[in-house]
């Protein structure tokens, strides 16, 4: 190769490998603080979460965060109960089930992440005048029980005069993350999907997204991080970096383009194309899913509380400051502004 050459290519590669370089100067990973995030599913809807981990927001706040998959609420909350977890993203539903039972430990809301339901109905096939009446006499995969995803099913159908059980079959009994694969070996006439299930179905040729259950359903202040108490009164100080990390993230979505959001997330979803994640974020963006803070308001927990009555999944109400904390969210976001 001519010398000349030679040091333009060893040049480069040093200057393409400089942003890497960078990106892990300022604190080695022995000064970071450990946090383990359980997270219900692994869905491009936590997009927030996603950018703040990709950009490196958790290490500027001195945060090493590992992220595990729970595969369910119910699993993140006993992830978390176990101390497998220090905080989990899911349904503010699960922590107050456990506080339910009585327990002396109980987790608390810190952030809420989304403010709409992030599924989809998808149906076999395309069906551009859908209404919800159409489901009626089929079957629909949903969640599970006592979860987010088929309680706000449930309560669009009851919107709609629709009743679970008897106008339209719900199956339940299918694991999270198998819905999918069930619906494409010829399970139900409808399943509700996250993304990037929705959109690979499609993608397929094995159905057609009719409905979003996130805008029929309204604002539903559908996933919120939760920590132990006690994990919360000894760790505010990694409590409140972890906050201000993710409302970073808050801040670069709201701010940047489908686009753009696409190409900081993409390594978390090595399986699904550029142009399909643009896709799925500008969907998600359209309706709204993101806050542009994470504060967990009163009237939000109030309409959860009536979601779950509705699914007669409550049998008592639990005082709004038992069950949030908004002090990490409110600091986070005032020192951003």
């Amino acid at each position: 190769m001519n010398p000349i050459r030679k040091i333009f290519s060893v040049f480069c590669v040093l200057l393409l490998g400089l942003p890497l370089l960078l990106s892990g100067c300022g604190r080695e990973t022995g000064d970071l603080k450990p946090l383990r995030l359980n997270e219900v599913v692994h869905s491009v809807f936590y997009a927030p979460q996603y950018v703040a981990m990709e950009l490196g927001f958790f290490r500027e706040e001195g945060l090493d965060l590992t992220v595990d998959i729970g595969g369910g609420a119910d699993k993140c909350m006993t992830a978390l109960l176990s101390n497998n977890a220090d905080v989990v993203l899911c349904g503010t539903e699960a922590g107050i089930y456990v506080h339910a039972q009585g327990r002396s430990e109980v987790p608390m809301v810190i952030a809420q992440l989304t403010q709409r339901a992030g599924n989809f109905l998808v149906a076999r096939e395309a069906d551009p005048d859908f209404t919800w009446d159409s489901v009626r006499g089929k079957t629909i995969i949903g969640g599970r029980v006592g979860g987010m995803p088929e309680m706000v099913l449930e309560y669009i159908l009851d919107q709609n005069g629709i009743k679970a059980g008897t106008d339209v079959e719900i199956l339940t009994n299918i694991e999270t993350g198998s819905t999918a694969g069930a619906f494409a070996a010829g399970t139900g006439d409808y399943t509700t999907e996250f993304e990037p299930s929705a959109t690979a179905i499609e993608a397929e040729g094995r159905g057609h997204v009719v409905a979003s259950l996130g805008v029929d359903s309204g604002y539903v202040p559908y996933t919120a991080f939760s920590a132990k108490k006690s994990y919360l009164n000894g760790n505010q100080d990694t409590v409140q970096a972890f906050t201000n990390a993710l409302q970073k993230g808050m801040l670069y979505v709201s701010a940047h383009s489908p686009e753009e959001i696409a190409a900081v997330i993409a390594p978390q979803f090595p399986d699904t194309d550029a142009e399909t994640l643009s896709s799925i974020i500008s969907r998600y963006k359209k309706q709204d899913t993101w806050k542009s803070d994470l504060i967990f308001s009163a009237d939000s927990y109030d309409l959860l509380l009536t979601i779950l009555s509705d699914a007669g999944e409550l049998s008592e109400k639990p005082d709004y400051r038992v069950l949030v904390r908004t002090d990490f969210a409110e600091e986070a976001a005032s020192s951003m502004k």
